[in-house]
């Protein structure tokens, strides 16, 4: 018989780790400011260099302290020889309850409008996502922190609207900002690879209580000053050559059907890298399949029958192409 066990704060195990880029921000090229409503602002990227080591821990930020993100050398992939290997024991409150970009954030209009997607562990208290209550999930706690993939700082309205759905004063908040042209920002993207499959298996309707654990790996791939291509990039990583292994408690058919549909090259719309498929949908989202986001190659082990499935495959061809471009 299964221990219920209680549920973490994830704003509360995050925060040593957004003290430490504060305490460390000079040697990890963090710029640090506060706003005139008293939210702190960690900048890894707009007007400072930020680096691989800032956009690691920002990854685990997002994961809400509940994963772990670490830089590992390979030398099966012919060029790109730098991975980011990523593991959560909770899975599904880390990278859906948390690292999930489920927070939309609008201020303003026209040139002036800001219009970001936010994820952390502030979503977990302030979001009004359906999600949690699938998750069963909510957080509680004095302070709130939250990443937004964006290239200005956000107008202090958007930072008093997350206070105030957070139930905090705006001291309290603190909002880290990685553009994706940066290299922080690049990292804490393709950081996501093992939460894409989690999203993915939750789009196809696998009973979530059901995935045990799982882990991710997927190459550190180029920025670019450009955003399309930046963009392109750190999807890339992910749709061609990002592999997952989820562990979870099911029959062998459930875990063999799991695994044939979650890889990207299930999709109708793979085969191009994403800087060419957004492009031809005329910038529209809303028109690329939603089953694309997920990793290369897959794995999923059946705790109840201890055998494994794999689908998917790697695709270094793409993903030179995708990196060259």
């Amino acid at each position: 018989m299964n221990q219920e066990l209680s549920l973490p704060s994830l704003n509360k195990l995050t925060a040593p780790l957004v003290e430490y880029l504060i305490s460390n921000a000079e040697s990890l090229r963090l710029g640090i400011s506060e706003m005139e409503n008293g939210c702190r602002i960690i900048d890894a990227g707009i007007n400072v260099p930020g680096g691989l080591e800032a956009g690691r821990i920002i990854a685990e930020i997002c994961m809400g302290g509940l994963g772990t993100v670490k830089l590992r050398a390979s030398t099966n992939f012919r060029n790109w020889s730098w991975h980011l290997d990523v593991h959560s024991s909770n899975p599904v409150l880390s990278c859906l309850g948390s690292q999930y970009a489920g927070w939309s954030l609008n201020h303003g209009k026209g040139k002036e409008a800001f219009n970001a997607l936010g994820s952390g562990p502030a979503r977990a208290i302030g979001s009004s996502e359906e999600l949690y209550d699938e998750l069963g999930y909510r957080d509680s706690a004095d302070n709130a922190y939250i990443v937004i993939e964006a290239d200005k700082i956000p107008p202090v309205e958007i930072a008093d609207k997350i206070a105030d759905k957070c139930g905090i004063p705006a001291s309290a908040l603190t909002i880290i900002l990685t553009p994706t042209s940066s290299l922080a920002g690049s990292v804490q993207v393709v950081g996501r690879v093992l939460e894409t499959s989690l999203h993915k298996a939750h789009a196809l309707h696998f009973p979530l209580d059901k995935i045990i654990d799982g882990a991710g790996s997927a190459p550190v791939c180029p920025p670019s000053k450009d955003f399309l291509i930046a963009m392109s990039r750190t999807n890339d990583s992910i749709l061609f050559a990002g592999q997952i292994q989820l562990f979870v408690e099911a029959s062998d058919d459930d875990a063999e059907e799991l695994a044939n549909k979650l890889p990207s090259s299930a999709s109708n719309d793979y085969g191009k890298p994403f800087g060419e498929i957004f492009k031809a949908v005329e910038y529209d989202f809303y028109k690329i399949d939603p089953m694309l986001f997920s990793p290369a190659r897959v794995a999923v082990s059946s705790l109840t029958t201890g055998n494994t499935f794999h689908a998917g495959k790697i695709d270094l061809d793409l993903l030179d192409k995708s990196f060259n471009m």
